[in-house]
């Protein structure tokens, strides 16, 4: 009964408030139950970066959350400096703990603010990251949060995004759930997904997101990634 209860508020709570104690707490384990092939984003990350980045790279992490991104990162990547932002402090602070535990926090700037607040940075970056984070900007605000980060980078800076992409129609819907399912949800948990998805995600189609890209400025923009409506985006200055 106790276990039915925190599922429930875990299901209530998962996207909507990223500063609930109980989302912080149980992040890690349960997004690798509610995106498929998690662990393979951060491995294709790993490689575009080796392939792209220059050798002492600075680099935006979007929406650090609970901090995984930046410690695989850190691990792969010592000379590398790496610039951490969340608008939710509870996350940030999980994820500054989780660095310092493991002394990977000598080259990371962890700050609190949204990417508004980089323009108050003084600084650019190499790359940026933006990894499942702007499904959940509002449509009408997609431009200005992919512009922010835009101006942000360096002559030639990349930004790397990864996001829940527009589902057209019930079919590509209950797929998207049967997956989820065979990733680790429980049916209960999938199905709230679903019926959450329209409150919670702000979606686009990637077309929709390529066209923003281009229209702010980025020189090309292609797909690095797709596991059904997930796509990676890779997009260069």
């Amino acid at each position: 009964m106790l276990y039915d209860l925190y599922n429930k508020e875990m299901d209530e709570y998962m996207a909507k408030d990223f500063n609930h104690p109980n989302v912080v707490e149980s992040y890690d384990e349960h997004i690798r139950k509610l995106i498929p092939g998690y662990e393979l984003i951060h491995l294709q990350v790993n490689a575009l970066l080796k392939t792209y980045a220059s050798e002492h790279a600075h680099i935006l992490v979007v929406g650090c959350g609970t901090g995984h991104e930046l410690r695989y990162l850190a691990k792969q990547f010592p000379q590398w400096r790496f610039t951490a932002i969340d608008p939710a402090q509870n996350m940030l602070e999980k994820a500054k703990a989780l660095l310092a535990a493991e002394h990977l926090d000598q080259n990371i700037t962890f700050i609190h603010t949204d990417t508004s607040g980089l323009k108050d940075l003084q600084q650019s970056f190499d790359v940026a990251l933006s990894i499942l984070v702007s499904h959940f900007i509002p449509e009408t605000a997609k431009a200005t949060y992919f512009q922010e980060i835009y101006q942000a980078l360096n002559e030639n800076g990349i930004c790397l995004s990864y996001d829940l992409m527009q589902i057209s129609d019930q079919k590509q819907l209950k797929t998207l759930q049967h997956l989820a399912e065979l990733t680790g949800l429980a049916e209960k948990q999938s199905q709230a997904m679903v019926e959450r998805l329209q409150d919670d995600f702000h979606l686009i189609s990637n077309q929709d997101l390529h066209r923003i890209l281009k229209n702010i400025g980025f020189q090309s923009v292609e797909n690095f990634a797709q596991v059904l409506n997930y796509f990676g985006t890779f997009a260069v200055k």
